[in-house]
């Protein structure tokens, strides 16, 4: 009964004493000593022990436990603080109150939002180290080897993370410069292939293949690599552009001499128009698609070559043509050479076959040079010659207009040969200072030279010097001409006088006078080119058709007779 008591929940609440009273009765009814009690409640004093012992030792680990999680988490949170570059965090209260889990419950968000705000901070250090991976493997030309980037979860600072974006940027910018350069690049090779005509496709992608234009841009390689190889293929494909312009150019001279040696037309000259465009045309200029190709080169090549061959077979033309613009450049400079003597040298030279046709016109180029050279030389006092050999002629038509007693009528052009007359005075009167001048021009230019100056083969200073001797002996005539005709005046006038006085006699006709207002080249005619004074001149000199001088010696001419001059008892008209 008392056990169904201790048993029943609704008598009351089951507790250590309740269970100690129902064992006594239990012991009393079962009549148990007092040592069997004894030894049972001590036994049951033990068990109650060794259950406090476990809780307890439980307890303590659980203890121990959550310490150790407090201090890990302080631990992992000053880490994080750390890490994320953070002094302090606002929201985190004092670690020293509460109890261990309240505490641990304090401290919970604090880590869950740092944990969340770790993997934000990696994912962005991991997505800023990708790229600058990635674009150094694209300098560096390694960006398929290249594996995921390692974030260093130790600092994960906003400091740390905007070295990384400059850094980025840094690199990005030198991603455009290269991308840019290499755009450029490309361009170039493309322009220079154009020129070249070779082929774009080819040449660029054996650089490198994503080089191709159907490839975007910012796929193109920038490597260091990339960038080497297309400097190195613009630089060799420049080289051959200079030396292939070198050698069209060579080309192009070639044909211009060749065509200018054998009057080509202008119409087959125009064939060849886009080879000799270029002749002085600078490597930058030349920019016309295929200008340059291998196959234009070819063509002037052979051109040259066929009109070379067509050169030797007209050597001997050529060769004539040559040797007539040196005479004819001698002729100009009134040097004299033997024309038959150079022409049978060039056709024995020719028909030996021991010279070059080249080196024979190339010789023969050099004459001409040393005669331009010559003629160059002498310009200055040939000039002189000129001036001299007008002003000589017009003393000579002066001598024969003031020979002319009619030179005063009333006739037709009269008047022009007074003007005439009055502009030969002017000019005959500077003959001896420029006489003298070219003498002293003359002079210099042999000692300059050591060789004497010859006109027409004659040494111009023997002419000179004989021009002077006839001026003077010309100067003496006049003046014993002048006497006699006054001895004569005189005496026609006391003769005149006597037969008066002995007799009358009628008046005399006017006796007919020489008109010379009219030469056998007109009055205003320019008279045949002549060193001397006048054709009646000793050692007059005169120029044939063929530009050489002939020396000859006239005899010296009949005076006229005072009175064939002189008509009755006419006085002569004073010489203007």
């Amino acid at each position: 009964m008392a056990a169904l008591d201790a048993q029943n929940p609704l008598l009351g609440e089951t507790t250590c004493g309740s269970l100690l009273q129902q064992l006594q009765q239990i012991w009393d009814e079962v009549g148990e000593s007092d040592a069997e009690r004894d030894k049972m409640l001590l036994q049951l004093e033990q068990e109650c022990l060794d259950v406090y012992k476990r809780k307890v030792d439980l307890a303590v680990k659980s203890r121990a436990h959550l310490l150790q999680s407090l201090a890990d988490a302080q631990v992992e949170l000053n880490s994080l603080w750390s890490a994320l570059g953070e002094k302090t965090y606002v929201g985190i209260p004092d670690n020293t109150s509460g109890t261990i889990k309240e505490q641990l419950s304090a401290i919970a968000p604090t880590l869950e939002q740092l944990w969340k705000q770790k993997d934000e901070r990696m994912k962005e250090f991991s997505d800023v180290q990708s790229q600058i991976q990635m674009i150094c493997g694209q300098i560096t030309g390694t960006s398929e080897k290249l594996g995921s980037p390692v974030v260093d979860e130790s600092d994960l600072s906003l400091k740390k993370l905007d070295e990384f974006h400059a850094k980025l940027q840094e690199l990005q910018k030198e991603k455009s410069d290269r991308l840019h350069k290499v755009l450029e690049f490309v361009s170039t090779v493309h322009d220079l292939c154009a020129v070249l005509r070779m082929d774009f496709f080819s040449t660029v992608t054996e650089v490198h293949p994503s080089l191709d234009d159907s490839v975007g841009v910012q796929s193109k390689s920038i490597s260091n690599d990339t960038l080497s190889q297309l400097a190195k293929t613009v630089l060799a494909l420049e080289e051959d552009k200079e030396q292939r312009l070198h050698k069209l150019q060579e080309l192009a001279k070639q044909l211009i001499d060749l065509w200018n040696l054998m009057d080509t037309s202008e119409e087959e000259r125009g064939l060849f128009d886009h080879v000799t465009c270029n002749v002085s045309a600078t490597v930058d200029e030349v920019t016309i698609p295929g200008a340059l190709a291998l196959d234009l080169i070819e063509q002037a090549e052979v051109e040259v070559e066929r009109l070379d061959q067509l050169k030797a077979s007209r050597m001997k033309e050529i060769a004539f043509k040559r040797q007539a613009e040196l005479e004819e450049i001698y002729v100009h400079a009134h040097i004299e050479i033997d024309s038959e003597a150079a022409r049978e040298k060039i056709m024995a030279l020719i028909d030996s076959g021991d010279v070059e046709p080249t080196e024979l016109l190339d010789d023969m180029d050099n004459q001409i040079v040393k005669a331009k050279e010559e003629a160059l030389s002498r310009k200055d006092i040939l000039d002189k010659v000129e001036k001299w050999m007008s002003a000589c002629e017009e003393e000579s038509w002066l001598e024969d207009y003031n020979r002319d007693d009619n030179r005063y009528n009333a006739s037709r052009g009269a008047h022009l040969n007074l003007k005439r007359a009055e502009k030969a005075r002017i000019l005959v009167n500077k003959i001896p200072a420029l006489v003298e001048s070219l003498i002293g021009k003359t002079r210099a230019w042999e000692e300059e030279r050591g060789v004497s100056f010859t006109y027409d083969g004659v040494p111009l200073l023997a002419m000179l010097d004989e021009y002077a001797m006839l001026r003077n002996d010309r100067e003496e005539e006049k003046r014993r001409m002048k006497d006699q005709k006054k001895f004569q005046e005189q005496t026609n006038s006391e003769q005149e006088t006597t037969a008066f006085t002995a007799r009358p006699s009628p008046a005399r006709p006017v006796g007919t006078k020489k008109a010379v207002g009219s030469r056998a080249n007109g009055a205003n005619g320019t008279p045949n080119r002549r060193l001397s004074l006048n054709a009646h001149q000793n050692g007059s000199r005169s120029i044939n058709k063929d530009g050489r001088r002939e020396s000859m010696r006239a005899a010296a001419p009949l005076k006229e007779d005072a009175t064939s001059c002189i008509s009755g008892s006419e006085p002569l008209p004073s010489t203007p």
